[in-house]
């Protein structure tokens, strides 16, 4: 089983957010190899919402990691947080609306989009289904990869967490192609661009509705972590099909030793859907599906 952690971040400040991401590490007991010299952070930038919302990752948290990178590793670590343009999202814009771009100013670090970096094509094969992808220059140089993720819903899959996110490493821009087989989509991706390191920005987080909790997850398995945020969503990894997909290509597993918080207690503060709500989104996925839905 892996080891995941869950803190509480005391107060919506920088010290106290780093704070929460070293106490964290320690709890699965992690610690950052001193021989790094590029270290790669995917935040969630999926679209223009404001990371208020929680739906995208709060550049501050970004920022407090940054801090801690360069204190436990090196002041002069190389440093690239990355993006990809998206059907409905182009990086030049989300960027600097997203707060990103002053962030890469402040912070001295590269803001990349990899949808316009040098990238190799790869070959990759889950369940059956084939894909040409290609793995960007900056993702294939990084000695370190930082995934910080968002928890939410999402029709096609149900729950988007950590897994989910390097969707956005995938370079090319129409990523709705992939919908029909987004299951298989997602594990091919992380198959070809491991991760080593999930940490979750949980200060504010998107479900029914947006509500701050504060949290810190961390772990090293992106399947464990996943199987845990499905869980806290409420609900069951074992009828999400990514999960089982991941742990058969050796991805990790869904069963996890869970560390620092009460996990039961953070899914009745997570701000579930109701019935009502599910049957909504049912019914709007169905009807995408079918063609009612124009323009999707």
């Amino acid at each position: 089983m892996s080891s995941i952690s869950f803190v509480r971040c005391q107060e919506n400040a920088l010290g106290s957010i780093k704070q929460a991401i070293l106490e964290s590490l320690s709890l699965i007991g992690y610690s950052f190899p001193s021989e790094i010299e590029r270290v790669v952070i995917k935040p969630n930038m999926c679209y223009y919402w404001d990371y208020s919302t929680g739906q995208t990752t709060d550049p501050k948290f970004v920022a407090a990691l940054i801090d801690l990178l360069r204190e436990k590793i090196s002041a002069d670590v190389k440093i690239s947080v990355v993006e990809s343009d998206a059907s409905a999202m182009k990086c030049r814009y989300a960027f600097p609306l997203l707060g990103y771009e002053k962030l890469a100013e402040e912070y001295g670090v590269d803001l990349v989009n990899l949808s316009e970096d040098e990238s190799e094509p790869v070959k990759v094969s889950v369940k059956g289904f084939d894909f040409d992808f290609s793995i960007p220059r900056t993702i294939r140089a990084a000695d370190l990869r930082i995934n910080v993720p968002k928890i939410k819903y999402m029709a096609q899959v149900r729950v988007s967490a950590a897994m989910k996110n390097l969707f956005g490493c995938n370079p090319m821009e129409l990523k709705y192609k992939l919908h029909p087989k987004l299951d298989e989509a997602i594990v091919a991706l992380n198959k070809i661009m491991k991760f080593d390191l999930h940490i979750l920005d949980g200060l504010m987080l998107f479900g029914a509705f947006s509500r701050r909790l504060n949290l810190v997850m961390a772990s090293e398995d992106p399947v464990a972590f996943d199987a845990a945020a499905i869980q806290i969503a409420g609900e069951n990894p074992r009828k999400i099909r990514y999960i089982g997909l991941a742990e058969k290509e050796g991805l990790g597993t869904a069963r996890y030793v869970a560390k620092g918080l009460d996990t039961v207690k953070l899914g009745k503060e997570y701000p579930r859907r109701t019935f009502k709500s599910k049957f909504i989104a049912f019914a709007y996925n169905t009807g995408v599906k079918v063609g009612i839905f124009e323009g999707e």
